[in-house]
């Protein structure tokens, strides 16, 4: 290999190394619930577990599967806090987008209130996981992976062609999964299924499976990420284009919980009226999206995208 050719290896270890230093370093702004510390750090979460799961071969068998679980918990216990605070903030604000008939100021007050109160009660969640023996051993697990890597021989390989090939595969992982979502009358797992249980459970097994073909952009969004270090704009055009399809799916995604939200609290929210109006920009938002992902997959699903030179 010569000089200034970096390995697959190196090139991954130093992704891991960077994001486990975020990681590291957001204690103390996400304890003081600083703004959009919780975010960051569940960011991080992923960006790892992402990178182990991703380039898994790269390692020793087994060798990252207890990291992987940890990192999963810490950013469950995150998230829990964090959806509610990205939910209310959509929800306040579109309610303040209502027609005066609807008493938008009203409205906005009452989801204001709801949402601190959820993310009040999911709050100590986070400072119990921060101060856990878990959190103090996913520390030394990432330290010691990166201290004394479990590489394989095959992390040795040139980086650019081994990161292209992954970012291929990354992508055709997406196309199934977005393939699967816009097939009309589907179940969950793509095949016909042989039966209708109502619009309701439909609805359900297609958000379902826009969910995780938005879990599949993201990961090849991260595998690009790595790369780009490497492959430069090649790798930053694969980015923009995996986070334009996550995008639409994440989209979708916050309508359906939203829509969810107020559809469970309208009763008592003493403001039926202006969540039944606010439910149903919601059902809008969502389909809106769903006619998006088509022409958005389209720019992202060619070819020569993770050819990376």
């Amino acid at each position: 290999m010569g000089a200034g050719e970096s390995t697959v290896g190196a090139v991954v270890l130093d992704r891991i190394g960077a994001q486990a230093a975020v990681l590291a370093g957001l204690d103390d702004a996400v304890r003081a619930d600083e703004p959009d510390a919780v975010h960051r750090m569940r960011v991080a979460c992923r960006r790892l577990r992402s990178a182990l799961r991703t380039y898994r071969r790269l390692f020793e068998v087994g060798a990252t599967e207890e990291l992987v679980a940890e990192l999963r918990w810490l950013a469950a216990a995150l998230g829990r806090a964090r959806d509610r605070e990205v939910l209310g903030e959509r929800l306040v604000g579109r309610a303040r987008e209502l027609p005066a008939a609807c008493g938008p100021e009203r409205v906005a007050g009452a989801l204001e209130l709801w949402a601190r109160a959820e993310y009040q009660r999911v709050w100590p969640e986070i400072v119990a996981a921060l101060d856990s023996p878990r959190r103090r051993a996913l520390a030394d697990g990432l330290a010691v992976l990166l201290a004394d890597p479990p590489l394989r021989g095959r992390a040795a390989r040139r980086a650019g062609p081994e990161l292209a090939r992954i970012a291929a595969r990354e992508q055709r992982r997406t196309a199934k999964r977005v393939r699967r979502a816009l097939a009309p009358e589907r179940d969950g797992g793509g095949r016909d299924s042989g039966r209708r249980d109502g619009a309701a459970s439909d609805g359900a097994a297609r958000d379902e499976a826009l969910h995780e073909a938005r879990k599949a952009a993201k990961r090849a969004r991260y595998a690009g990420e790595t790369a780009v270090p490497v492959a430069g704009e090649a790798a930053e055009r694969y980015v923009e284009r995996m986070k334009a399809v996550q995008d639409v799916l994440g989209e979708h995604q916050d309508a359906v919980v939203a829509a969810a939200a107020l559809r469970e609290n309208a009763d008592g929210s003493g403001e039926p009226f202006g969540y039944g109006v606010l439910y149903e920009r919601e059902l809008a938002a969502g389909a809106a999206a769903r006619r998006e992902l088509r022409p958005t997959w389209e720019r992202a699903a060619g070819r020569k995208l993770a050819r990376f030179g």
